[in-house]
């Protein structure tokens, strides 16, 4: 079976019969009937996944399977921040497990959502965009008469109630090494919910059901290429001429970056749901220089004397936007003042701390590891301990010298050094709602920082507690102990119990 890619080059128009429209690849390259894009089910490739030891190839492999035929050297190359990319594969079942109507249903039922919290109710009629959001929960028959009367919903952070959806982002946020959200977007026929706008996101728009029709317009200027933030609603009159516009049906995905405009309308016959995964908000040079920068400053400030001499005591009778046309020379000394102390930032630049804080945050934002059966077996969770018959029954952790551990997941943890101490941040306890829980962490003695970067670098070898860089077997077996009941760890074998 072959793919044919064709790049994004001007407007698409209707096309004959198996012929790709432009920026999509198909599962043929010859016009006429269109086999189908196949691979393994989501259910199949999870459990595949979970006997990949190493959790960034499973990252890897989860998202050549996302955006399959294309390579990901292929979309990082050609795709990745810089155009959109549509896929059909005339497989409606491709993606078939992650997310359905029936399941949004069942959450409706089962579950407390309240509306403007998990979920909005939105319309786009005639150029206005509204949300109908009414208080409280959104029971099944409140939200469904919405629908039936015209309106999208939108479930925000799905993951917090689909364990599917949460095991599938869990893996997948490893792939960018930022946040991996979502939202599901369940749109009735010949209606559209939302206006034309841009996200401060890479999208990745999964068809789950049905099918929409989708324009894509490009970024109106450069101010707008990669926005740090999203837009307001656009007029349709201000946006200009798509570059691509298509219709996805159930099996399709199509990507674009942050900036680029977009809007999705259903067609009269046939309702659409989808799901939005994104990823990258916030993850740009610039985010990492507002941690950067501060640093730098207070260093020099602290170590450089130049820096904390005064200003001119005249400085403010030549300068200033009043005087930014005046030609005086004090004016040029003091610009090239100011050049130079900011050239001399470089020098006091903590890069490696900043990188560290944007990777606490990371762990802030990711979502809680979801365990096989398994990993569940050999970490904390699978130790015996319960009260039977009036006592406390193997609730004992018997780590020794001997005993083989490794990180549960390559990502979950983080050292950073604060103030004049070391904590320990990482993700197990994490919320599957965005945000719910404060950062966790640790803090921990400088005796134990060289066996938790041992530990980091074996992942994901087993490794003995008794080969940990700590002073004394007991300080090994501490820490094991510590972060195998932490969840951080797992044994190589089911601990027995004492």
């Amino acid at each position: 079976m072959q793919s044919q890619t064709s790049g994004l080059q001007g407007i698409p128009r209707p096309q004959p019969a198996g012929v790709a429209p432009v920026g999509a690849v198909r599962g043929a390259s010859s016009p006429g009937p269109q086999e189908p894009i196949t691979g393994p089910s989501l259910h199949g490739l999870l459990q595949e996944l979970g006997q990949v030891q190493h959790s960034r190839q499973r990252a890897a492999k989860l998202f050549e399977w996302l955006i399959a035929p294309i390579s990901p050297q292929q979309f990082f190359e050609q795709s990745w921040e810089k155009k959109p990319l549509l896929i059909q594969r005339h497989n409606p079942g491709y993606y078939q497990g992650l997310f359905s109507t029936a399941t949004f249903d069942a959450i409706l039922r089962d579950n407390d959502v309240q509306f403007g919290v998990n979920l909005d109710v939105t319309s786009y009629v005639d150029g206005t965009r509204e949300t109908h959001n009414p208080a409280g929960r959104a029971l099944p028959a409140v939200v469904w008469d919405f629908y039936r009367n015209g309106c999208s919903l939108r479930m925000l952070n799905p993951q917090a109630f689909s364990t599917t959806v949460w095991h599938f982002l869990s893996i997948l946020q490893e792939q960018f090494g930022s946040m991996a959200g979502a939202n599901t977007y369940l749109t009735p026929a010949g209606t559209q919910g939302f206006a034309p706008h841009y996200d401060d996101i890479e999208a990745f728009v999964i068809q789950l059901e049905g099918k929409k029709h989708w324009r894509v317009y490009g970024p109106r200027n450069d101010t707008e290429v990669l926005p740090q933030f999203s837009s307001c609603n656009f007029a349709q009159e201000v946006i200009g001429e798509p570059i691509l516009e298509t219709i996805l049906e159930a099996g399709d995905l199509l990507y674009f970056p942050r900036g680029f405009i977009h809007q999705g309308d259903c067609l009269p016959d046939a309702h659409s749901l989808h799901i939005t995964v994104s990823s990258y908000q916030r993850n740009s040079w610039g985010d990492l220089l507002e941690k950067l920068l501060p640093a730098a400053l207070q260093m020099a400030i602290e170590e450089d004397v130049e820096y904390r001499q005064g200003l001119p005591i005249d400085y403010l009778e030549y300068m200033g936007v009043l005087n930014s046309d005046v030609v005086d020379s004090r004016r040029g000394a003091f610009i090239e003042r100011v050049q130079n102390l900011i050239k001399k930032l470089v020098d006091y630049a903590p890069i490696d701390a900043a990188v560290d804080q944007k990777a606490k945050l990371f762990l802030h934002d990711c979502l809680p590891p979801m365990l096989t059966e398994h990993e569940r077996a050999l970490s904390i969770h699978g130790v015996p301990a319960r009260w039977e018959d009036g006592d406390v029954r193997d609730a004992d952790i018997p780590i020794k010298k001997g005993t083989q551990v490794r990180l549960l997941r390559q990502g979950i943890i983080r050292l950073c050094n604060e103030g004049n101490g070391v904590l320990l941040y990482y993700t197990t306890e994490n919320s599957r709602v965005y945000h719910k829980e404060e950062p966790k962490y640790l803090e921990i003695d400088p005796e134990f920082t060289d066996g938790i970067e041992f530990l980091l670098s074996s992942y994901p070898k087993y490794v003995c507690v008794e080969t940990l860089p700590c002073d004394a077997l007991d300080d090994k077996i501490s820490l094991a102990t510590f972060l195998f009941e932490k969840g951080l760890l797992i044994t190589k074998k089911p601990l027995v119990p004492i």
